[in-house]
């Protein structure tokens, strides 16, 4: 099982490989000019940066525990209260 660390040091390919056979999806959110998918895996949370314009997977990264990230989410799920919001 890979840890947030393994994770992302990753390639790209790999990522979107994991999360989408892998993962499992939790809410999807507009900003600015991406679609970000949020996912589980293996206990942490990945953001799946989606360019609409691109029609393109720009960036796979490991969800930031920081208030500022968190914020986007959290008036549409339940994430566990261990997070210190």
């Amino acid at each position: 099982m890979l840890n947030e660390v393994e994770f992302t040091n990753m390639p790209f390919f790999e990522k979107v490989k994991k999360i989408y056979f892998e993962g499992e999806f939790i809410v999807a959110i507009r900003y600015y000019g991406y679609k970000i998918n949020l996912y589980l895996y293996n206990n942490f949370y990945v953001e799946v940066f989606y360019n609409h314009k691109n029609d393109m997977i720009d960036k796979v990264e490991v969800l930031s525990y920081q208030p500022s990230r968190i914020k986007f989410y959290a008036d549409q799920i339940k994430l566990p209260s261990d997070l210190n919001i």
